[in-house]
């Protein structure tokens, strides 16, 4: 039967492949990006992804069968903490009442591989803390020494540790409610593309994110691993990082972490 699926950052990348699978499986999709989704929002600020949250909610008749929240930014900047982190778990917590109301429901989350990298302590602690402002504080002081770099593996890490936290959260598992996150290693995207032409950049990321099982992935490949998480098959996964990473994760981090 035909769900109700939310999907953020639908206009591109790893949303536009989530999106185009889900429609070729019969499921509704609502989609929210900055233009050209069936709702245009801003999710980097509060008023933004509260409305977004609120209309997606009202275009699915108060029961969404699942929300798959990838937009995110990897341009240095705040933007990193407001859309990656708060955008997401606001856009989340405001969507869970939904969510409840659905027979199976489903939220994935996309994060990534830099979430097991050296991050901004501060920020994250103050997005785990749920305070915006503080938040903020800290990546424009990143930013302003020279830091910026660190935002995304900060905001990806806080995601991270907040979806494990809150899938066992009074609203969540209680209610059927199954909250876990994909996390990616290198994607090549449209937007990524020409970073692969320099062989000094392209050297960096393999040593940074080294992947030994077939290389770098298309969307389509993180899609197929969200749309199972997001699926009624998922019947007692919850809480959990999923890293489609072609074993960058096991690399970098050794055998010992599980």
């Amino acid at each position: 039967m035909p769900r109700t699926v939310v999907v953020t950052g639908s206009g591109s990348g790893i949303g536009a492949s989530v999106t185009a699978l889900l429609r070729e499986g019969g499921d509704r999709v609502i989609g929210v990006d900055l233009r050209g989704g069936e709702i245009d929002a801003d999710l980097s600020t509060a008023p933004g992804r509260a409305s977004a949250a609120a209309e997606a909610a009202e275009a699915a008749g108060g029961v969404v069968d699942a929300v798959v929240t990838c937009a995110g930014t990897s341009v240095p900047g705040t933007a990193m903490v407001t859309v990656n982190y708060f955008g997401t778990t606001g856009f989340l917590t405001v969507l869970r009442p939904a969510l409840a109301a659905a027979e199976r429901p489903r939220a994935v989350a996309i994060g990534s591989i830099s979430g097991t990298r050296p991050a901004d302590p501060d920020v994250v602690a103050a997005c785990l803390a749920d305070d915006e402002a503080a938040a903020l504080r800290h990546a424009e002081a990143a930013v302003a020494e020279g830091r910026a770099r660190q935002l995304y593996p900060s905001s990806k890490a806080a995601l991270a540790r907040w979806a494990r936290r809150t899938a066992l959260a009074e609203g969540w598992a209680d209610t059927g409610i199954a909250l876990n996150v994909v996390a990616p290693g290198i994607v090549l995207t449209p937007m990524s593309a020409g970073l692969f032409d320099d062989p000094e950049i392209k050297r960096v990321m393999d040593e940074a994110v080294p992947m030994p099982l077939n290389g770098y992935l298309r969307p389509e490949d993180v899609a197929r691993a969200v749309l199972f998480l997001a699926s009624d098959a998922n019947s007692h996964i919850t809480g959990q990082v999923l890293y489609v990473d072609g074993g960058a994760e096991a690399t970098l981090r050794g055998p010992d972490i599980f």
